[in-house]
């Protein structure tokens, strides 16, 4: 099975092209939005940017949501994936990544393959303050392209600059 993680600042457009690409693949779509606890969707609101501490137990989610649904289907998840060490939670497991035991069955069948939803922080952020009913404001964009660690390898990963349509990114995906 296969994962594909669509990632990048908040409004990149992760969950639109995310949700396009899965269901032109017929795939199932996650959106990594869906799996924030409450206090931390309060946190963001309020403006104040999370932490790693705040971020790790929502990737320790995601990772055990991907890995169990990699076992029947493909999966598309729209993700941050702002660091390095968030994308190694995504894959490997929370506690595989954070301690010295090592548990294989918590590994992914297989290597994420990384989207970068790439663009300039002026694009991004009139994006954001069009958008409507989200609990990210435009005033923590700036933090996000602060921690933001460059795809390298042995990741694999493609990067797409968001100046293009929606189904010109969807297209360069697939």
């Amino acid at each position: 099975m296969v994962l594909v993680v669509v990632m990048g600042v908040s409004g990149s457009g992760k969950s639109t092209v995310g949700s396009l690409l899965a269901n032109k693949l017929g795939w199932k779509f996650y959106d990594a939005d869906d799996y924030h606890s409450d206090p931390n969707k309060l946190k963001m609101a309020k403006g104040i940017s999370l932490t790693d501490q705040d971020r790790i137990p929502w990737l320790g989610e995601l990772h055990k949501i991907i890995r169990e649904g990699l076992t029947s289907e493909n999966i598309v998840l729209a993700c941050s994936a702002l660091k390095q060490l968030y994308r190694d939670i995504l894959t490997n497991g929370e506690g595989n990544v954070l301690s010295q035991k090592v548990k294989k069955e918590d590994f992914l069948a297989s290597r994420p393959f990384y989207v970068h939803l790439h663009g300039s922080m002026e694009l991004i952020c009139q994006r954001l303050e069009r958008r409507k009913g989200h609990f990210m404001p435009s005033a923590l964009l700036q933090s996000q392209f602060d921690i933001l660690e460059p795809l390298s390898a042995p990741e694999h990963f493609m990067i797409i600059n968001v100046e293009k349509s929606v189904s010109e990114i969807v297209s360069e995906i697939e």
